[in-house]
């Protein structure tokens, strides 16, 4: 290593998207297994520690005692030794927004697929059917949507749906004009034909649809959950969805992951499970991380904030 050096300690896969582009100020360093990451980390300043599963990188950073910037192409920080970041000054960026197109395109697919029967249409084709008539009849068009969760995904779902003459109808914080407060739409679950979830994992969230959410949606309404499984009382929805009590659920998350073979959820005929499929059904994920990556170290340079930042108090 020349002196002076940033030691940058990367997966192998990413390498070739980022080696060609990188200045001369950083020294890159790849593994390509978690024993090679284990060795490699508690030399790195700057560390993009992805592997398939959240243990291992966890334990990467607690190595990593001279990390001064964790990078991540994942969204969700469940599983990271968040404590550990903030007690030594670490800067987390994440995956947050980077799959936002997928997901959101994955939304308006699960509703369209509800509202048109798709599932039913596919199925005959492979019976070898000619329907006469359609299985779904429902219209986006007029229908009104409760948004949960307004980060990237739910900005460009919001865009999607409004284009599409679906009123939409958004849960901030602040409140603000087209907008419920966090307090406020509860009280409105009755009035929509369409909940989608797309919020952070967090405490706050965790199971805020339950039971009593679930009893005030109109009896045809669709849940759309593409956060996190957790952010569902799973046992309340199958029940709910078993009696019949709102219309659908389309889930591209359940808990646990993968869902048992033996779960309910398969065998529901109004629950439709997309195995959490939504953020790979793209082609462009690496070439838009390594590109936001590339941003981020000249601004890590020069001493500029990055973003998205992890704000490792809050946990999102």
């Amino acid at each position: 290593m020349t002196a002076g050096r940033t030691i940058l300690v990367a997966n192998a896969m990413v390498a070739p998207l980022i080696a060609s582009r990188l200045p001369d100020w950083v020294d890159l360093r790849t593994f390509r297994h978690t024993e090679e990451l284990f060795d490699l980390a508690p030399e790195a300043e700057i560390g993009w520690f992805d592997l398939d599963k959240k243990a291992p990188m966890a334990e990467a950073v607690r190595r990593a005692t001279k990390l001064r910037w964790l990078n991540s192409i994942y969204a969700g920080v469940d599983g990271m030794p968040l404590d550990v970041m903030a007690e030594r000054g670490v800067i987390y960026t994440n995956g947050v927004g980077i799959n936002a197109v997928t997901i959101a395109e994955y939304v308006v697919m699960g509703m369209l697929t509800v509202a048109k029967g798709y599932r039913e249409v596919v199925r005959a084709q492979d019976r070898h059917e000619w329907l006469m008539d359609s299985p779904g009849k429902v219209e986006l068009a007029g229908s009104r949507a409760l948004l949960l969760g307004y980060g990237a995904i739910g900005q460009r779902v919001d865009r999607i749906l409004s284009a599409m003459d679906v009123e939409v109808v958004k849960v901030r914080r602040s409140g603000g004009e087209g907008a419920l407060g966090p307090d406020a739409w509860r009280a409105q679950l009755g009035t929509f034909d369409w909940v989608i979830l797309a919020v952070p994992a967090t405490a706050e969230t965790d199971g805020m649809i339950g039971a009593a959410e679930l009893a005030a949606m109109k009896s045809g309404a669709v849940l759309v959950n593409v956060a996190r499984g957790t952010v569902v009382d799973q046992a309340a929805l199958v029940e709910a969805l078993e009696a019949m009590r709102i219309g659908a659920a389309f889930l591209d998350v359940t808990t646990p992951e993968p869902l048992p073979a033996d779960h309910p959820l398969w065998a529901l005929p109004n629950a439709h499970v997309t195995m959490h499929l939504s953020g790979r059904a793209q082609d462009k994920m690496f070439q838009r991380s390594a590109a936001r990556f590339l941003e981020n170290l000249e601004r890590y340079r020069r001493g500029e904030p990055l973003s998205p930042q992890v704000d490792l108090a809050l946990g999102y």
